[in-house]
C-alpha cells in the first residue's frame, strides 16, 4: 500500500531532511521507524528537502509499506518509533501507486518567522530569528509584493544551488505583524535553495532602512547573488504545507 503522511518536526538537531553519513537527517529517523515494522527500509519520497535547522509544521512523504496498515496504526507505529526524536507523524492516508509526494505537488507554501522585540527569546530559541530594532512594515510589504510572479531568481538562490532553470513564480508573498512577531509567508509550485531565506534577509534589510524598498526590481535584473541581502538564519523557516 503506498501511503501520504503528514510529519511535524524540528529541525534544530537535525542536518536537514536528506539522509546524511552521521544519520542526523529527518530522512534518517523517518526511515528507521518505517523498516522496524517493514522486511525491508521503506524509501521515502518528500515533498521538499528542508535544510539543517529548518522546521516543518506540514512536511509531506509518500511511502510504500508491505503491511496494510490504517492510516492512524501507520501514525502510531512511526511515532513509536520515533518517540525519542523531535518528528511526529500527524496525519496519513491510503494513497493511488502513482501519487509522489514531490512530484505531484502543486504548491508548496513556506513561513518564516522573525521575533521583533528588544529582548531575547526565552522559549523560542532556534525557532525565530531575533531581530531587536523595530522594522519598517510598509516598507517592507511594498517590497514583498515585487517578488511576486515568475522571476529569474539568481540573485535570491545559494551558490551551490543545482537546480537547472532559475526561473519561479511566487504565488504569493504576505508580511503580517502578530503582537511581537512578523510573519514572512509565500508560495510557489517549487523554490530555489535558499531562495526563501534570502528574500526574507533582503526585505529585513529594506526594513531596517539599508535599502529602498524599490530595490527588488534592480536585483532581480542583477542575477548575482551578491546585490540581494543576507541568508536568514535558518532557526525562523518553516515548511507549512502543500496542495495536490
Amino acid at each position: 500500500m503506498r501511503y501520504k503522511v503528514i510529519l511535524e518536526y524540528d529541525g534544530t538537531k537535525f542536518e536537514g531532511w536528506q539522509s546524511q553519513p552521521s544519520g542526523k537527517g529527518v530522512q534518517d529517523i523517518v526511515e528507521k521507524a518505517l523498516a522496524a515494522f517493514n522486511p525491508e527500509t521503506p524509501r521515502t519520497a518528500v515533498a521538499g528537502r528542508t535544510d539543517a535547522g529548518v522546521h516543518a509544521l506540514g512536511q509531506v512523504i509518500s511511502v510504500d509499506i508491505a503491511r496494510e496498515l490504517t492510516p492512524n496504526k501507520l501514525c502510531d507505529a512511526m511515532n513509536a518509533h520515533m518517540r525519542y526524536q523531535p518528528v511526529v507523524a500527524i496525519k496519513a492516508e491510503i494513497v493511488d501507486e502513482k501519487f509522489s509526494a514531490r512530484f505531484n505537488a502543486k504548491k508548496r507554501y513556506y513561513r518564516y518567522v522573525v521575533l521583533n522585540r528588544r529582548m531575547p527569546p526565552a522559549l523560542l530559541e532556534n525557532r525565530v530569528w531575533h531581530l531587536p530594532q523595530k522594522l519598517g512594515m510598509a516598507a517592507m510589504e511594498n517590497a514583498a509584493v515585487q517578488l511576486v510572479g515568475p522571476h529569474d531568481f539568481t540573485s535570491f538562490r545559494s551558490s551551490v544551488c543545482q537546480a537547472k532553470n532559475p526561473v519561479r513564480t511566487l504565488s504569493e508573498f504576505t508580511i503580517t505583524a502578530r503582537d511581537d512577531q512578523i510573519w514572512f509567508e509565500c508560495s510557489a509550485r517549487a523554490f530555489l535553495h535558499h531562495q526563501v531565506r534570502n528574500m526574507v534577509g533582503t526585505l529585513v534589510e529594506i526594513g531596517r532602512g539599508r535599502r529602498p524598498p524599490d530595490d527588488i526590481p534592480r536585483i532581480i535584473a542583477a542575477r548575482d547573488r551578491a546585490e540581494a541581502g543576507i541568508t536568514a538564519p535558518p532557526g525562523g523557516l518553516y515548511f507549512v504545507g502543500v496542495d495536490y
